[in-house]
């Protein structure tokens, strides 16, 4: 009769780590967006950080220049934020925090803490909870909620709640040209 024994080394099988962070880090981002060779709109942000599903996120601020669409790159609007997530799956930007969207030609600001901007449809919009505060040359409007096309020339607030004189010193900032 043959016996044998012998010693197993036993492995700790625990629940694997997997790294959910950025896959590129990159810092002073300038990216040129286009189409049929006519400049649409410009982002920079200090930070940019990618992630495995496309996903891109701004954690340090973006700042959105929107051009013309006679390819003359005249500036339309600006939209500054503290933070912005590009969402690759629905091609849809979320922006928090001080957002702002100024209308050059027209003088007109809008003031919010949260948009998304819907590429696709080529859409600015806010949940109806959201709110909003508008600033013309001549009056300023809140209420919640608000849709508009990508240039900001025409808006709707969903629930409007006041339309006051805007102050005389309230004016949009001047946009500065690309180089």
């Amino acid at each position: 009769m043959l016996a044998l024994a012998g010693c197993d080394k036993k492995t700790a099988t625990g629940p694997k780590l997997v790294y959910t962070g950025p896959l590129t880090e990159t810092t002073n981002v300038k990216t040129l967006f286009s189409d049929s060779a006519k400049l649409k709109f410009q982002l920079t942000a200090p930070l940019q950080q990618q992630f495995e599903n496309g996903d891109v996120v701004y954690p340090k601020g973006v700042k959105v220049i929107f051009y013309s669409s006679d390819g003359r790159r005249n500036v339309v609007n600006t939209l500054t934020a503290k933070y912005g997530k590009s969402d690759k799956a629905t091609n849809i930007y979320t922006m928090r925090g001080k957002v702002e969207v100024v209308n050059v030609p027209q003088a007109q600001r809008l003031d919010t803490e949260e948009l998304f901007f819907d590429q696709n449809k080529q859409l600015i919009y806010t949940d109806s909870a959201m709110f909003v505060k508008v600033t013309t040359p001549t009056e300023m409007l809140t209420g919640y909620g608000l849709t508009a096309n990508q240039d900001f020339s025409r808006y709707g607030i969903i629930d409007p709640k006041g339309v006051f004189a805007a102050p005389a010193t309230q004016a949009a900032p001047a946009p500065q040209p690309v180089r």
